[in-house]
C-alpha cells in the first residue's frame, strides 16, 4: 500500500477490465478513491465491491455528454470532489481507409476521440472547482505515433486524441489552472481487446501472438499493470511538472525504424 494517490479522486473510463481495471486497482492501493465508469456495469460493480469503500461503479457510455455530466456529479457525491480523469475506454476494429465499415469508423471515432473530449469538457470545471492539483491522463497507442494501414479509424482517433491532449495541456497551463494533461501510448497489451484480435480467426492465435510480440524490440506482449503504473505516475503529484507529455509503454516499439 502506497500513499502517492492519497486525497485523489479519480474517474476511470473502461474501468471494468483491462488497463482501466488495473489502473483502478493501483489507484486504490496507492490511497486514492475511484469511480469505475463503463458500459459493462456488472463487471464494474463487481470490481468496485472487491476494492471496497474507496471505489464505486457508474454506468457510462462515453459517447453521451449528458451522462458525462452525471458521472462527474456522482464522483463528487460519492467522494466529495474530482481531481483525476483517466480516459481509458476505447475500441479497435480492423479496416483500411477504403474498406472500413462506415459504422465502425463512426463508432471508433466517437468512443476513442469524442468520448475523451466530452470527458474533459465535463471534468475540467469540476477539477478547477476542487482548488487542488489535478491531472488528466488519456490512453493513446503506439499507433498514434506510427500509423497502421489496417486500422484506419483507430489510427485517426488516437492521433486526434494526441492533438487534443496537447491542446488541453496548453490551455490549462496558459490559463493558470492546476490541471495537467498527459498521454500514455501502449503497445500490444494483454487485454480483452488484444485477445479478440488473437482469436479473430485471421491466423492461428500462436502466429498472431508471435507477430504482435515481434513489433516490440523486447519481443513480448505487455501486461495491463505495466501501463497502469505509468498512468498512475502521471496522475500523481510525482509528475507535478509534466504536462503535454507522450509516455510510451510499448517495449520499444515506437523507436523501431
Amino acid at each position: 500500500m502506497g500513499e502517492r494517490m492519497k486525497g485523489k479522486v479519480a474517474l476511470v473510463t473502461g474501468g471494468a477490465e483491462g488497463i482501466g481495471a488495473a489502473t483502478a486497482r493501483l489507484i486504490v492501493a496507492d490511497g486514492g478513491q475511484v469511480l469505475l465508469c463503463d458500459v459493462q456495469i456488472d463487471k464494474a460493480q463487481a470490481l468496485a465491491d472487491e476494492l471496497g469503500d474507496n471505489a464505486a461503479a457508474f454506468e457510462l457510455d462515453v459517447r453521451d455528454l449528458s451522462r458525462w455530466h452525471v458521472a462527474v456529479k456522482e464522483a463528487h457525491r460519492r467522494f466529495g470532489k474530482l481531481t483525476v480523469l483517466c480516459n481509458i475506454a476505447g475500441i479497435s476494429e480492423p479496416g483500411n481507409v477504403v474498406d472500413v465499415d462506415l459504422d465502425s469508423w463512426q463508432r471508433t471515432v466517437a468512443i476513442n476521440l469524442e468520448g475523451p473530449f466530452y470527458g474533459c469538457r465535463a471534468a475540467i470545471p469540476a477539477m478547477e472547482a476542487s482548488g487542488e492539483p489535478c491531472a488528466i491522463v488519456n490512453i493513446g497507442s503506439i499507433i498514434a505515433l506510427r500509423a497502421a494501414a489496417f486500422v484506419a479509424a483507430y489510427s485517426a482517433s488516437k492521433a486526434g486524441l494526441l492533438g487534443l491532449t496537447r491542446s488541453i495541456a496548453l490551455d490549462c497551463a496558459e490559463r493558470g489552472l492546476p490541471i495537467r494533461a498527459n498521454m500514455v501510448h501502449p503497445g500490444a497489451i494483454r487485454t480483452p481487446m488484444y485477445e479478440r484480435y488473437k482469436f479473430s480467426g485471421a491466423d492461428t492465435p500462436e502466429n498472431i501472438e508471435t507477430n504482435f510480440a515481434a513489433t516490440h524490440p523486447m519481443n513480448r506482449i505487455g501486461d495491463p499493470e505495466e501501463v497502469a503504473r505509468a498512468v498512475v505516475f502521471l496522475a500523481s503529484d510525482e509528475a507535478s511538472f509534466t504536462t503535454g507529455c507522450d509516455f510510451t509503454v510499448d517495449g520499444g516499439g515506437s523507436i523501431r525504424s
